[in-house]
């Protein structure tokens, strides 16, 4: 959703609450599609700091399914996003993303809360998801979920380099 900041803009130490619904129903990045379970609505506060600054203060309470990295069940992981940016009007997008404030997510005089809520989720991604500390993960071999039984595999790893010993006792039975 775009927000319209000249208001804001307009007078010096003007603040500007909102709540608003996110219209993105998932998280689609290079990893993949993750949709959110439970999403609540954003809490924003932007605020006119003067000389066409402005510090924008948002929070949001999502839920997300992730497959689990060992089995691939899915995990609702809440995040909790705490937002806290300044922002410089007077610089063109090329001079943010030149002073390295990836501020992607203001175009022109508008700010596009999706993109804001959506940068921040990157940042609080987790680098691992478990259903449960002690998952087992999945058969390597036919890819049965090891956390709801024993697929009767045989999972014995020899070292490569007795393989030809290995292949003489499998003759020998």
């Amino acid at each position: 959703m775009l927000i319209h900041l000249n208001d804001v803009l307009s007078c010096e130490e003007k603040t500007v609450s909102r709540t608003i619904d996110l219209e993105m129903d998932s998280f689609d990045s290079s990893l993949g599609s993750f949709p959110f379970i439970k999403k609540e609505p954003v809490e924003l506060t932007i605020t006119n700091l003067g000389t066409e600054k402005l510090k924008l203060e948002a929070s949001a309470k999502l839920t997300v399914a992730i497959p689990c990295d060992r089995c691939l069940e899915e995990v609702e992981i809440p995040l909790r996003l705490a937002i806290s940016r300044e922002v410089d009007m007077k610089q063109t997008a090329e001079g943010r993303i030149d002073d390295l404030d990836e501020a992607d997510f203001i175009i022109g005089y508008n700010l596009d809360v999706d993109k804001l809520v959506y940068s921040e989720i990157l940042v609080n991604w987790p680098m691992k998801t478990l259903c449960r500390k002690d998952c087992k993960g999945i058969c390597k071999k036919c890819g049965t979920n090891l956390n709801h039984g024993s697929c009767g595999c045989d999972t014995a790893e020899l070292d490569p380099r007795m393989a030809v010993i290995a292949e003489i006792f499998k003759n020998c039975n």
